[in-house]
């Protein structure tokens, strides 16, 4: 199967487009581009037996074309989900999203099973909220790659003011390519993005035990 992605960019040069699938790779201002969308795009394809290409030249836009091996076997059936009572929580979360319709969606998710959230557009408002809350924080969860500092860092910085309050950390990218790129330590909780309500609550619990 071949999927080709055409857009009406400003294109690539050669120099860039010989590096636009290492990790950590961009072209965008400081602060503002991770590197690892491609990149996590190229390993994902790579394990599914593919391979990608681009055309790209200056003022002309890029086109993508991906190329995946065909299935020979149909799809297996898959039973329907059983709806349970998904496990309910009241302690205190500080919730950390750049992405104001993520945080809300996320919130809205924390309140209906039972949390009390304190929530943060950015890590040095996370910093404010956990300094001057009065009672016990019990989890941040927060986005791995944020403007001004990355979720880990923010853990790394409240632990000695927050000894109690444990971490989830949610992420667009995929366990395997944060593993890969070493962005956290080896088993820390992860909440891939998008999550159902039922994913956020089991992590929930994993993380307070």
């Amino acid at each position: 199967m071949t999927l080709a992605v055409t857009d009406t960019g400003q294109g690539m040069d050669a120099r860039t487009r010989s590096r636009i699938f290492e990790p950590f790779f961009t072209t965008k201002e400081r602060g503002t581009g991770t590197g690892l969308g491609l990149a996590t795009v190229y390993g994902i394809i790579q394990q599914s037996g593919g391979t990608i290409g681009v055309y790209s030249e200056p003022g002309h836009g890029s086109t993508f074309k991906i190329f995946l091996p065909r299935v020979a076997e149909a799809a297996k059936s898959i039973a329907p989900r059983v709806a349970t009572a998904l496990p309910q929580g009241s302690e205190t979360v500080l919730l950390v999203e750049d992405d104001e319709e993520v945080r809300d969606l996320v919130r809205e998710m924390l309140v209906a099973l039972g949390y009390s959230v304190l929530e943060a557009a950015r890590p040095v408002e996370a910093m404010r909220l956990a300094e001057e809350h009065p009672g016990p924080i019990h989890v941040m969860i927060t986005d791995v790659v944020m403007p001004q500092m990355s979720g880990r860092r923010l853990a790394e910085h409240l632990a000695p003011r927050r000894p109690e309050m444990k971490a989830l950390y949610m992420s667009g990218y995929t366990e395997n390519a944060i593993a890969r790129h070493d962005v956290l330590e080896p088993g820390t909780v992860l909440l891939e993005k998008p999550f159902a309500p039922e994913d956020l609550a089991r992590k929930m619990r994993e993380v307070i035990g």
